[in-house]
């Protein structure tokens, strides 16, 4: 986001998320599910999960070297069920799918990088992990919400949840898994001011008049998950745009894991570094090290160091160390951003043994992370509050 961005009268601004049942994020839940699965049997394993959704089939593939025989067939089907997928006349059904596996091992190039860094390599610090990969990961945190995150993609996060749960609980019944939701909000100065539109589309059964899913879905999903306060007489509504959304999910378009990084972070209201996170063991920098940075950068925020924080890391293969560290407030901080910059430096390690030790990232905790979005939610470890930036 652009420094201009916070200076101009009016700007709008928009952030999209997805359900759970949608084609890329089937794949990414059944990437972390099996991920899950290994880390609770051999918390050592190296993971690079890959999943492929279709019409009738599930594929899964990539790099596990593991102790534990993970039954794929069990957590693709059990994984799909969760979903919803479970009745054929929504041309995909989890008892029915076919479900191929191409897992294999990691690569001895790879590994031995991996299990002993650079640094511990020439003897220097030993016992660290090297980077399982190069690459750079950013995190971000800014004021505008509760949760320290930009409201268009948390506004957005809430619309998907509640259209997955108005059909869950059978309010609106006639709803299936696929589904999407947009949201586009006015900011004046830089801070957000009113929801400009809702865009809406969900999946459903076949027959059911446009008009009534409209009706239905601004009534109990739009109006429950959008705080009153963000709407009003201007906002305009787009409920399946197309008039008809009966053929969905992986029928309707092929699923891939890791197609979904903006979802999963800040709607793109912050830069990426290009790495998915689904399917991947903490070893894998594009993960931990990206949500290091949101807890670094949410700390910034919360400490009152800044109203806008991102951060960005670098890694190389096979080194422990990361390559650079940047810091952009954005002109809100409170002090220089070199000064932040130092105190971050003093309080957190970045090497990424460390990184899976302060968050416990060797446990079977990333299945739900996989819709949703992965920050902004307290539950997580990256989402704490807890590091001192004397």
């Amino acid at each position: 986001m652009s420094l201009s961005f916070f200076q101009q009268d009016k700007v709008l601004f928009t952030s999209e998320s997805v359900t759970e049942g949608h084609p890329d994020k089937l794949c990414d839940q059944v990437s972390d599910a099996i991920l899950d699965d290994i880390l609770q049997h051999d918390p050592e394993a190296r993971v690079a999960c890959e999943t492929l959704a279709t019409t009738g089939m599930v594929l899964v593939a990539g790099e596990v070297t593991t102790r534990h025989q993970v039954d794929v067939q069990e957590v693709v089907r059990r994984v799909v069920a969760d979903i919803g997928y479970t009745d054929a006349s929504m041309g995909f059904d989890a008892a029915t799918c076919a479900v191929l596996s191409a897992l294999h091992g990691q690569s001895p190039d790879i590994a031995v990088g991996v299990t002993t860094a650079q640094e511990s390599r020439e003897g220097g610090e030993q016992g660290e992990l090297g980077a399982g990969d190069q690459g750079m990961m950013f995190g971000f945190a800014c004021d505008e919400t509760p949760e320290a995150m930009p409201l268009p993609i948390t506004l957005a996060h809430r619309l998907a949840k509640e259209l997955a749960s108005a059909r869950k609980v059978g309010a609106l019944p006639y709803l299936r898994p696929d589904g999407k939701s947009q949201v586009t909000v006015e900011y004046q100065q830089g801070r957000p001011v009113r929801v400009d539109k809702v865009v809406i589309a969900t999946q459903h059964e076949r027959g059911v008049p446009h008009q009534k899913i409209r009706t239905d879905v601004i009534e109990r999903v739009v109006r429950t998950a959008v705080p009153a306060q963000w709407l009003d007489h201007k906002t305009t509504y787009v409920i399946n745009g197309t008039g008809v959304f009966e053929t969905g999910g992986p029928h309707g378009d092929c699923g891939l894991t890791g197609r979904k990084i903006i979802v999963d972070t800040y709607g793109g209201y912050a830069r990426h570094g290009g790495g998915a996170f689904s399917g991947k063991d903490p070893t894998k920098v594009d993960r931990s090290a990206a949500y290091a940075c949101r807890y670094v950068a949410k700390n910034v925020v919360k400490a009152g160091l800044a109203r806008r924080c991102e951060i960005q890391i670098a890694y190389v293969i096979g080194v422990a160390r990361p390559l650079s560290l940047n810091i952009e407030t954005f002109g809100t901080g409170t002090v220089p951003d070199a000064e932040i910059k130092d105190r971050i430096e003093r309080a957190m390690d970045f090497r990424p043994r460390h990184l899976i030790e302060r968050f416990g990232l060797r446990r079977p905790i990333y299945r739900q992370t996989a819709a949703y979005g992965h920050f902004g939610r307290p539950e997580l470890p990256w989402e704490a509050t807890d590091l001192t930036l004397r």
